[in-house]
């Protein structure tokens, strides 16, 4: 008898999956542990495994179709069994494509099929829909773009990249010259509105967002925090060839303000409120598709040259959606950091499970009264929320105290 191959669950929020690409056909022999195909959950591409040996009989669910954890994707005969004679996918349980749209015009068709992009030899090339508008409006040959997202689709970062590297358009053919009348308001067309599916990834953000906002009873508290020593030990680990920025230094100082007021390192779950023993800071890092929040684990313990590597190859992996569940679930506390974007201030929605979320706005420079006397400084604005069902707001308060006295003494961060 064939054994069903069922959508596994490969992390905590994940409810279903899409089969991205398939590694092995029908009729192919496979051994307990070997890659079936790749599948992309709602934070990152994964492989399936074969748990059994066998022979492939059948494919349930084709290559961009979905299906929910549980559900058969496939079927295995046990080895020395034969496979079907050919492949018969089925319909997937939910597929991902939306209803279709439509049909354009004829003129429409003919300018969408002139305008998609095609590599030489008449191969379609895998973009995203930014990705195509940037190459197009730049007038870069997208087919000369190796694509860095996932099954090596062409993303906005990889245009971005040849466009500084000085990929350049092929030159068009000599033509004739042919007159042209002027186009008339009945002739021009509008450009029409698109739809496209949520990504698994967006899915679960919209639907984690809406369960905890107004379940959640979210409290926020604002201060400033004066820079000018931070970014000195910044430009000091520059002149020393390290690579230490301000965004290291703020997970540093959270880590150690958590562990000295561990009251804010707390979950509800269900009606318990869980106490961490360790120190785990998520990072906030935004995707084309959303955003994940890959976590150091431990780091308060953990120097600011070894918490900087660390976030730089989370932040890494997590842009070719290569993190495994372990690297981005759990986590006391999350930080993100808007600054990077010119962003003074903002409020950021609690992760759950965690209690906690703190906003990081920009360095500025701002006019500051010290002793009496108006001087420039460099400010930076934390916003903390908090989880009001677990959390006070004087156990926030002193928390961001203490974080303050960090980053404005950030010697105190070595002891």
């Amino acid at each position: 008898m064939a054994t069903p191959i069922q959508m596994p669950s490969l992390s905590p929020t994940m409810t279903e999956g899409k089969i991205v690409k398939w590694l092995k056909k029908v009729g192919d022999k496979v051994t307990s542990g070997e890659a079936l195909a790749e599948l992309e959950t709602d934070k990152s591409n994964l492989e399936i495994e074969a748990y059994d040996d066998g022979t492939l009989a059948e494919i349930v669910v084709g290559e961009n179709q979905s299906a929910p954890v549980g559900s058969p994707i496939a079927y295995l005969t046990p080895k020395g069994g034969k496979a079907a004679a050919a492949p018969t996918p089925a319909a997937a349980p939910k597929p991902v494509e939306a209803a279709a749209p439509k049909p354009p015009a004829p003129a429409a068709q003919a300018t969408s099929a002139a305008s998609a992009p095609v590599a030489s030899g008449g191969r379609r090339v895998r973009a995203s829909p930014l990705a195509k508008k940037i190459a197009k409006d730049r007038g870069l040959d997208i087919a000369q773009v190796q694509g860095s997202g996932p099954s090596g689709r062409v993303v906005k970062r990889d245009i971005e990249e040849a466009l500084a590297r000085g990929v350049k358009a092929p030159a068009a053919a000599p033509s004739a010259p042919v007159a042209r009348k002027a186009p008339t308001a009945a002739t021009v067309a509008r450009p029409e509105a698109r739809s496209e599916p949520l990504s698994s990834m967006r899915k679960v953000i919209a639907q984690r967002m809406t369960e905890v906002k107004p379940g959640v009873p979210h409290f926020y508290l604002t201060l400033e925090v004066e820079m000018d020593a931070a970014v000195k030990v910044r430009e000091e680990a520059k002149a020393m060839e390290l690579k230490v920025s301000v965004n290291d230094l703020i997970v540093k100082a959270v880590a150690m303000a958590v562990r000295r007021y561990p009251k804010i390192n707390v979950s509800l779950q269900g009606d318990q409120v869980v106490h961490h023993g360790s120190v785990d800071v998520g990072i906030a890092v935004a995707l084309e598709q959303g955003l994940i929040t890959p976590v150091i684990r431990d780091a308060d313990t953990k120097g600011l040259q070894a918490i900087s590597t660390e976030v730089r190859e989370l932040a890494e992996r997590a842009r070719k959606r290569a993190l495994k569940p372990e690297e981005y679930t759990g986590g006391s506390i999350t930080v993100s950091n808007l600054g990077m974007y010119g962003i003074d201030q903002f409020v950021a929605i609690i992760n759950p499970p965690q209690a906690s979320i703190l906003a990081v706005g920009a360095v500025a420079d701002k006019v500051v009264a010290r002793d009496g006397q108006m001087v420039i400084r460099k400010m930076m604005t934390a916003t903390l929320s908090c989880d009001h069902r677990i959390i006070d707001g004087a156990i926030g308060a002193e928390f961001l105290r203490e974080l303050r006295g960090l980053l404005e003494h950030p010697t105190r961060l070595l002891f």
